[in-house]
């Protein structure tokens, strides 16, 4: 692995900590669990892993409100149990990515509290503050993620702040230098402590229009954001005016002057805008941005092989020399067993998706449990501990459903995850899937996961070559990757149903097997992909 390129076509696997492992009986997860489990995510073949926030926080958005960036929330443990996680990662060459949530803190955070108390304090202009319209109105009609207007009166300065997402998490005003400086000084911290880079939760929020401007109304039929359906009403408006602000740039420039003098350090921006792809190609262009950026383009619910396609493609036609980061799930959207399986999910799906993923241009961000097939679970209301879903109750039934513990054992309490009740309920259907039940088949999701990331390893043309897709029908996705005069031919089928394809004008020298999926078969120039069939194969010409 190059130290200083590791990040290129890396698999990072997402830990959403508070469901990896209990280790005190208080039914949340903490870093003493995640270092109990780095053995067994160091056994997938993974090249690093991401911690979400682990942060000094009241929870309300449980770590993306953030108190104190400098410190572990005791609910996790303690700052030396972090240093040992970095150690023990590192002992078995697993970087360590953590969440940086930069464009907004908590409320409870001491900028604020100073902030909030007058219009004359040092920190009065730390975060984004408007006087009201004349009839007492907000400021502009910007709207908030969670629901609802975007900005929150405060008695103290009779005013009102801006938040972007829950009121209690107050969005910073990066037109301050001194703000600029403190949030990159956070940064820096960390980067002292060793780690090896940053998810950047959401980044494109950092500025706003210092002029305040309304942003305008989107028509109804374009009302399908990313993550954003007609029934919330933030997806009724263009968000030109308090997302993806041009001098967002010039910020990501100065944090990556920061992180070239750790070499190896390495920044993943998550990136929510209008046009998502063109945002992902400006924040990696050159070599002086993000090292690479990843959208919610793969995270909804549109599944097929047109689409998968076209989103890849127009994403390539952009970007440059810059670099993606290819993601199917996280801690935000529903499972993708359930999302693109519909109810009809099968081993054979999962094992042909992880495949799939892995093997576009790109780097990949995996969560945890994908490797196990988990499906959503289903949470009932008096169960809902996410604020978006208890806004949104019943038409959007929150993020909850992804975010429920890891099943290590099928026949322990709690499948293993923790002594105590847990902070969120085990799903039935997950026991059976659990870490030690599918350990003792060799046909598992898991251990097909396990093999293919170890089979690409030693295949780098999955990991550096460059990616040409070849327009086939339904339900087929196909593509060539090549590098360094080495070419592979790649087809997947989508479908439940066996399909057949006459093979493109190139020479087959080797058809290359993994034997943790459903391999396609070639007979006189026609290939036979199974239901969820993959075919990987080396080319003489093309």
């Amino acid at each position: 692995m190059d130290q200083l390129t590791w990040w290129r076509g890396a698999v990072i696997y997402q830990i959403y900590p508070r469901s990896m492992l209990d280790t005190n009986g208080d039914g949340v997860g903490d870093l003493q669990g995640i270092i109990n489990k780095l053995d067994y995510i160091a056994s997938l073949n993974v090249d690093a892993i991401w911690i979400s926030p682990f942060f000094t926080s009241p929870m309300k958005d449980f770590g993306y409100d953030i108190s104190d960036y400098r410190d572990v929330d005791p609910m996790f443990g303690s700052m030396q149990d972090f240093d040992d996680l970095i150690a023990k990662a590192h002992s078995l060459n697993i970087k360590v990515i953590i969440d940086q949530v930069l464009s907004h803190t908590s409320d409870q955070h001491q900028w604020f509290i100073e902030s909030r108390e007058d219009r004359a304090n040092a920190k009065q202009d730390w975060y984004v503050w408007a006087d009201p319209n004349e009839d007492g109105t907000p400021p502009n009609n910007w709207l908030a993620i969670f629901g609802g207007c975007a900005w929150e009166w405060e008695p103290r300065r009779q005013q009102y702040y801006l938040h972007n997402f829950l009121t209690s998490q107050p969005d910073l005003n990066f037109h301050n230098e001194d703000v600029r400086n403190a949030v990159l000084d956070n940064v820096q911290f960390w980067l002292d402590k060793g780690v090896d880079g940053f998810r950047l939760d959401a980044i494109t929020f950092c500025f706003h229009d210092d002029l305040l401007r309304d942003n305008p109304a989107k028509p109804k039929d374009k009302r399908q954001g990313r993550g954003f359906s007609e029934d919330n009403p933030y997806a009724y408006q263009y968000h030109y005016f308090n997302n993806t602000r041009p001098e967002t740039v010039s910020f990501i420039e100065d944090l990556r002057a920061l992180i070239n003098r750790y070499p190896g350090a390495v920044t993943l921006g998550e990136v929510s805008s209008e046009d998502s792809l063109a945002t992902m190609a400006e924040y990696t262009q050159g070599n002086e941005r993000l090292h690479m950026a990843y959208s919610f383009e793969l995270l909804t619910d549109d599944f097929s092989a047109e689409y998968i396609r076209e989103t890849v493609e127009a994403l390539e036609g952009r970007i440059g020399d810059g670099w993606p980061c290819w993601a199917i799930g996280n801690h935000d959207v529903q499972r993708v067993a359930s999302r693109w399986g519909k109810g009809q999910v099968t081993p054979e799906m999962i094992k042909m998706l992880n495949a799939m993923l892995c093997s576009l241009r790109g780097s990949v961000c995996s969560y945890q449990g994908e490797e196990l097939g988990l499906t959503e679970a289903k949470i009932e209301y008096g169960q809902l501990q996410d604020p978006f879903g208890i806004a949104f109750w019943p038409m959007f039934k929150g993020r909850d459903g992804c975010r429920t513990p890891m099943p290590w054992s099928e026949k322990s309490l709690n499948a293993g995850f923790s002594e105590a009740k847990p902070w969120l309920p085990v799903a039935t259907a997950h026991y059976a899937l659990s870490v030690e039940s599918q350990e003792q088949d060799e046909q598992s999701i898991l251990n097909s996961y396990r093999h293919f990331l170890g089979w690409r390893k030693k295949h780098p043309t999955l990991i550096n070559g460059d990616i040409e897709f070849i327009v086939t029908a339904e339900p087929i996705l196909s593509f060539i990757r090549s590098d360094e005069g080495i070419s592979y031919l790649i087809c997947f089928n989508l479908d439940a149903q066996q399909q057949t394809l006459t093979l493109p004008e190139m020479g087959i020298d080797e058809v290359l097997i993994d034997h943790g999926l459903v391999n396609g078969t070639v007979s006189n120039g026609l290939l036979t992909l199974p239901p969820y069939g993959c075919f990987y194969a080396q080319l003489t010409s093309i």
